[in-house]
Parts: structure tokens; C-alpha cells; sequence
């Protein structure tokens, strides 16, 4: 049996512009299977850009942010994030976030993991790391609203992922990486 690797990848026939907003770009792709089936498949456009998620512990405490989504019309709890610039490694994309979001900056980074929300239809890799050892910094961001600053204690992480206001996906699935990682550590 071919592991998934050994397969032959269906060719693209023709990839075109369905549907397009101010912030998005939706691409109808017509596919043709190594068994000659065609199917068409549409997806997000990606933008090329890759983003960070920050997960700040000072102490023995995360540090998260409250802030309003639109998508679910609430205040959401979560973490420091953001698409990175050209040119910007993950850490130097963390650290800039930090800066705008919580108004501190980190000395040390550890990449934790690279998730990818939704591949079936976008291509948007988020690079989640762990900062600390902060200092005061001060960056505008482009946020419409000062966020809400929200410490909350590693031990209770259980508590985290049961919490309703805690319920995006990335954000979730950071919190099982860090678990983990903290988890190695201890070891």
C-alpha cells in the first residue's frame, strides 16, 4: 500500500477568481485525480503571509488578551496575534505583537509548534511560540480598542480550556502544545 506521501497529486487545471472582497480572495479550482475523476474546489486565496501566536508566561502566569470578535460577536479570550511582514522571522512577528497587544517586549522565544487551521480550504500557517523574560515596550497597533489584559494562572489551564469565553481553535490547540511542552519539562 503507497503511503500518503507516494501518492500522485491531482493536477490543476485551471485556477480562477470566484468571489472577491476587501479582505478576501475566493479561487475555484478545477482538479483532475490520478483516476480521472475532475472535481472543482474552491478555497481561500492565500496571502502568502504566515502568522504568530504568542503565548507570554511572566511568573507562573499566562498572559492573554480580551478582545471583540466579529465572527462570533462577543469578547473573546486569547492570545497575542497577528499575520507577519515581509521579512519578519516568527520571533521578530512575536515580539512586534507583544509590543502592540500588551505593551511589552521579550527577550526569549521558543517555537512550540506550526498549525495550519484549516487546510482543506486555506493555506495560513500560524507559528505558535512561547515568550518570556519581558521589558516594558510600546507599540501602536491596529487595534480599535485598548484590550483587556488578562493574567491567568498555568496551573488552572484545565480551567482555560473548558471556559466559554476561551473557544477559538488555535487558541485551544496552543494550549495542549504548551501543556505538553511544560509537561517535557518537568520531566
Amino acid at each position: 500500500m503507497k503511503s500518503f506521501s507516494e501518492k500522485k497529486l491531482p493536477e490543476i487545471l485551471e485556477i480562477s477568481t470566484a468571489c472577491q472582497s476587501r479582505l478576501f480572495t475566493i479561487q475555484s479550482v478545477e482538479l483532475k485525480f490520478s483516476n480521472g475523476i475532475h472535481r472543482t474546489y474552491e478555497r481561500f486565496k492565500s496571502s502568502g503571509r504566515a502568522a504568530v501566536m504568542v503565548l507570554p508566561i511572566e511568573g507562573e502566569d499566562l498572559l492573554m488578551v480580551r478582545e471583540y470578535a466579529v465572527g462570533t460577536e462577543r469578547y473573546e479570550l486569547g492570545f497575542c496575534k497577528g499575520g507577519m511582514e515581509q521579512g519578519e522571522t516568527p520571533e521578530q512577528c512575536a515580539n512586534r505583537e507583544l509590543q502592540e497587544e500588551l505593551g511589552l517586549a521579550a527577550n526569549q522565544f521558543v517555537h512550540l509548534r506550526t498549525v495550519n487551521s484549516n487546510p482543506t480550504f486555506m493555506n495560513n500557517p500560524m507559528h505558535i511560540l512561547l515568550a518570556q523574560n519581558f521589558y516594558p515596550s510600546k507599540l501602536v497597533g491596529d487595534e480599535p480598542e485598548p484590550l483587556e489584559i488578562v493574567r491567568f494562572p498555568l496551573v488552572k489551564l484545565d480551567e482555560l480550556i473548558n471556559n466559554s469565553e476561551f473557544s477559538e481553535s488555535r487558541s485551544l490547540v496552543a494550549v495542549y502544545v504548551l501543556r505538553d511542552y511544560l509537561k517535557n519539562l518537568q520531566k
